[in-house]
Formats: C-alpha cells, structure tokens, sequence
C-alpha cells in the first residue's frame, strides 16, 4: 500500500525537479547566447498557468487569458501550460508567418492530452512527406468538385432526414451533431445512420472532452474516461477495417476515404487513427458552428430576416423540387456572409499548436529551439484592430471587406483544414432547409462558453413549428 501511494508522488516530485531543471537550462542558455525570449510567465512549477487558462475561459468573456496578458505584454507572449512552457501569438502577422512556414521553421506539435487522444498516427500529428501525402488524399475527397458532383446529395438528403424528426422542444447543438457526425461517417466509411453510429458518436463526445485536462488520469477523472472511451472508438472501428477488408478481397470496393487510405497501403492501426481524427474533425467544430450561427441569428432578427429572403427566394424558383444542386448553393451571397461572421465570431478552433525547430526571430524576440508555440486564430479575429466592433454579430461585414487576410477560421499554411469547402457547404444546406421549413424560438436564455471548446452552456434549446408553405 505505501509503494502505491508514494508511486504518484515519486512521478510528481521527478516531473517537477526535470521542469525546473529544464527552465534552468533553457534560461542560462538564452542568456548565454544573448537571445530575449517574449516576456511573460510561467505560472507554478509543472502546472504553470493551466488552471488560470481553464477558469478563465469559463467566463462569458471568450479571451480573458489572452487579454489579460496582451494588455501586459503585448501581443506575442510566453506562458506554461498543459505541461510545457509555451509562447501564445495573437498577432495576424505573427501567426500567418507561423503557419506558411510549417515543416521549415515550425512543425505540428499538440499536448499530449490532445495527441494520446487522437492516436498517433492521426493527420493532426504526422509530419513531412507522409502529411503532404495524405492532407491531398483527405483534400480529394473534400474539393469542390466532389462535393459539388458526390456528396452534396448525401448532404441535403441527411440534413432533411434528420430536420424531418424535429418537433416541440429540441436541443439544438445535439441535433446538430448527429447531423454532422452522420454526414462524415457517410463520407469516409459509407455508413448510413443506424444504433451502431449513435453508440459511436455518444462515445466520441467522452474522447473530445478530454481534450484539455492536465494528460495524468490520477489527476483527471475527465481525461481517464476520455482515454477509456477512445479505446472503445478505436475496437469499433478495427472491426469495421477488418470487415472491408474481407469485403476488397471478395471484389467489393465503395467510393469512400477508408477505401483510399487502403489503397495507399497504410496498416490498420495506421488507419484507426486516421479515421479517428477525421471524425473528430468533421463532427464537432460543424456541428458547434451551425448552433451558434442559429443563435446568432436568433439574437439579430434584421439578419434572420434578410436570409429568409434569400433562402425563399431559392425555394419559389426551384417549385416543387426540395432538393438542393450547386446552383443553389452558389446563389447564396449573404448566407456565406453569416458563415464567415459565425465562424469568426464562435472560432471554434481556438488556434493551433506548433514547435519550433529552429530559434526564430519574432519582432524583437526570439522563440528558442524547442518551443511550443500557440498561434490564436480566435484573438486575432476578436481583436479590434482586425475589425471593427469585434465581438459583435455583424455578417454585413463581410459585404465590404475586400482583403480576408486577418480571417483564417480553418488555419492556414500546408495545414489548412482539408474539409474547410465541405463545412461551408454543410452549413449552407442546414441554414436552407431549417429556415424554409422552420419558425423557432429560444426554449430558455443560454448563454456561450469558451472551454474546452466554444459551445452553449445548455446546449441551445429551442422550440421548433413546421412551416407548410413559404410564408
């Protein structure tokens, strides 16, 4: 009994004295060589500011960690968290620099909270010639073209399929990620809705939160479960793996991602977290967006009322035909205008996480070999330098700015999102048909909450009444 008490103690006491010596080292060697780090600080030894990270952002405020700190040291920032001394970017020019030097200057590089969770050999983490290759394998089946020739019909169908079960009172961000969660296993394995892909999607909700939690399961009970859960995604997924398998050596091939990534002779486990990140990928961040562009809305009714018109506009000329083509898509002006406001506005991905390879010269700074670097997408698109009025929901923005370059919702650089074209689209067909076929009204007062990930605090409940007709 008291080897297994002192176990834990002995890792946190070893932990703790190799931090300090790492931070020795690391400063005596910047100072040796002359190099001023961004000035900030790193909070207590081995938690550094993670606890003062994740109260914060359980406020209505979405960056008070980030504010806090640009206000007293400007833009470009170190601080510790999640296990490693970090520096945070919330500078436009700082973090597009960041992202188009991926592989030279910087490389992918996630908590380990984040990593154990989506396997490692998952897109999020794989590096060099292998990432090229398969970022373009994930782009080929989310282009324009495909989507516009293949997966648009499997869209609008299971957008419809799922509104046509709406009634009375719904929780708005639930439904939405079965909407969403359907749509990607469609795509990559070519899976229909079923029990099977509930059990799924209700596990993959217990992996994602445990995203950001300190990664020691003694700690955590959030992140224990959360690993427990991902053991249980990636069995059920192995099963299906073995399954097409004997399906390709009998003759069958379907059209879908699994199917590509056979062809490009990645083992099983390979494979499994592939899948794994590519479901974490297209579930969560599409379905958060699309609750929080209808609440938006809901809170700017000049806005809902001006993509009303439009979309029943598109639904007068189409007569009795409710299924959605490319045309129509393409005729949605102000629509992209709520896109692009929700996705800058929700920010779903807060930002992205790299390391440097090199020391790297940022403004009067250097950022040492080694480093973990945080570029925040959502502090420069809440930042009042970038636009006007920031936190406000004002689509009619998007209607004046000619050049976006303080706009990177989906990253950028040789890791932008593949799916970035396919989020759109999916948002697009979801706005047309709730609108068209829907009046809402808020069930109770819910407000926003910014950790782990953006969402409602209560999951936007809403009460829904079909519309017959266009009004």
């Amino acid at each position: 009994m008291i080897t297994i008490i002192l176990s834990p103690l002995s890792l946190i006491l070893s932990l703790f004295l190799s931090t300090i010596i790492f931070l020795l080292f690391r400063t005596t060697t910047a100072a040796r060589r002359n190099l001023r780090p961004p000035p900030g600080t790193t909070g207590f030894p081995l938690i550094g500011e993670t606890f003062q990270l994740i109260s914060a952002y359980k406020t209505e405020n979405p960056e008070p960690f980030i504010d806090t700190r640009v206000a007293r040291y400007g833009t470009v920032f170190t601080t510790h968290v999640f296990g490693e001394r970090t520096v945070f970017s919330a500078d436009a020019k700082t973090n597009r620099f960041i992202l188009q030097n991926e592989g030279r200057l910087f490389e992918s590089s996630y908590p380990s909270s984040i990593a154990n969770l989506v396997g490692k050999h998952s897109l999020l983490l794989m590096r060099g010639s292998l990432h090229r290759r398969m970022h373009s394998l994930t782009m080929s089946f989310a282009n324009s073209t495909i989507i516009k020739d293949h997966l648009l019909v499997d869209i609008d169908r299971l957008v419809r399929l799922n509104l046509d079960s709406w009634t009375g009172r719904i929780l708005l961000m639930e439904e939405a990620k079965k909407i969403t969660f359907e749509l990607t296993l469609k795509q990559i394995l070519s899976i229909d809705p079923c029990e099977w892909s509930e059990n799924l999607r209700k596990e993959y909700m217990l992996v994602i939160e445990g995203f950001f939690c300190i990664p020691i399961p003694f700690f955590s009970l959030t992140y224990r479960r959360a690993i427990q859960a991902r053991k249980r995604v990636t069995e059920a997924l192995h099963l299906v793996v073995c399954e097409r398998r004997v399906e390709r050596e009998k003759g069958l091939k379907k059209n879908d991602m699994l199917a590509a990534l056979f062809d490009s002779d990645c083992d099983d486990d390979e494979i499994v977290d592939l899948l794994v990140s590519l479901l974490v990928a297209g579930y969560d961040t599409t379905s958060t967006t699309m609750t929080l562009a209808v609440k938006f809305l809901t809170d700017t009714p000049s806005a809902l009322a001006q993509l009303k018109e439009e979309h029943e506009e598109i639904r007068k000329k189409k007569g009795a035909s409710v299924t959605l083509e490319w045309d129509d898509y393409k005729s949605m002006p102000f629509t992209q205008c709520v896109v692009n406001e929700t996705l800058r506005l929700s920010n779903i991905i807060s930002g992205v996480f790299r390391r440097a390879m090199s020391d790297v010269k940022i403004k009067d700074f250097t950022i040492l070999k080694g480093s973990k670097v945080f570029a925040s997408l959502r502090a420069v698109h809440l930042g009042q330098d970038n636009f006007a009025d920031a936190r406000v929901f004002d689509p009619w923005r998007w209607q004046k700015i000619s050049d976006p370059s303080n706009f990177m919702p989906f990253g950028g650089g040789p890791r932008r999102c593949p799916g970035h074209e396919l989020a759109r689209v999916a948002l697009s067909v979801f706005l047309h048909h709730l609108i068209t076929c829907f009046s809402w009204i808020p069930a109770e007062e819910d407000k926003l909450v910014f950790f782990p990930t953006t969402r409602t605090q209560k999951r936007y409940p809403i009460i829904v009444q079909k519309r017959d007709v266009v009004e």
